[in-house]
């Protein structure tokens, strides 16, 4: 039984864990306001595409809403070069559609993983192990940032040769292929923008991961006080 409730903790920990990382890339690209401006300006993306910031700020606002499934279409007209025109291409508008399953679905994984660890959790606590469910929830922590950080030390290796991979894995056609002479969707985010945004996603993660690591370990020890004085 001791087995169980340990398998039961790490199931816990793991999923909390996916929790705050899906949270913490919404954080970014979504709480952050400032995000996409700052990364326009530091890669002159407003040069690239011949277009105001303003309206520039403006299509992300409609994608990103689109991306959250607050927006039916990418059918957004802006101006760009002086002209008035439809942002997205249709290759584009379908890689876009990808892209929304994608996180979308990701979302639906948050909710499942946070039922299941509320599940494990509150089992645990009925039974009276909490302490298992403290001692599980730093190893897990501890287990999934050790594998991210493996995975991180990886892809900094070569970051185009793993980015390339990641879109074999999570896109079934070559739509993601964009023409920066064609398309203006990979002009404004281009590889540099990515690199960025992984990486402040990563300290966040980290940090709320640090947090809830310690949480653990202040309640673990409270845990083994009340039962050396029981």
């Amino acid at each position: 039984m001791r087995t169980f409730y340990h398998g039961m903790g790490l199931v816990a920990a793991f999923c909390l864990t996916f929790v705050i990382l899906i949270s913490s890339v919404e954080a970014v690209v979504y709480l952050k306001p400032d995000h996409f401006e700052k990364e326009y300006r530091k890669y002159r993306v407003t040069k690239q595409v011949k277009m105001q910031m303003d309206d520039l700020l403006e299509v992300t606002d409609e994608m990103m809403a689109y991306l959250k499934g607050d927006r039916e279409d990418l059918v957004i007209e802006t101006v760009v070069n002086g002209e008035e025109r439809e942002f997205f291409n249709e290759k584009e508008k379908r890689h876009m559609v990808d892209v929304q399953n994608l996180f979308l679905g990701a979302i639906k994984l948050r909710e499942g993983a946070a039922l299941l660890a509320l599940l494990c959790g509150a089992y645990l606590l009925l039974k009276e192990e909490g302490l298992v469910l403290c001692r599980m929830l730093q190893w897990g922590i501890g287990l999934f940032i050790g594998g991210m950080l493996a995975l991180a030390a990886l892809i900094s290796t070569d970051f185009t040769k793993y980015f390339t991979v990641f879109h074999h894995i999570f896109f079934d056609n070559d739509d993601w292929l964009l023409n920066p002479k064609t398309d203006l969707l990979i002009n404004i985010v281009p590889e540099g923008f990515f690199r960025d945004t992984a990486f402040m996603i990563a300290v966040l993660f980290l940090g709320v991961c640090l947090l809830v690591w310690l949480m653990a370990a202040g309640l673990k020890k409270r845990a083994k006080k009340q039962r050396n004085v029981t």
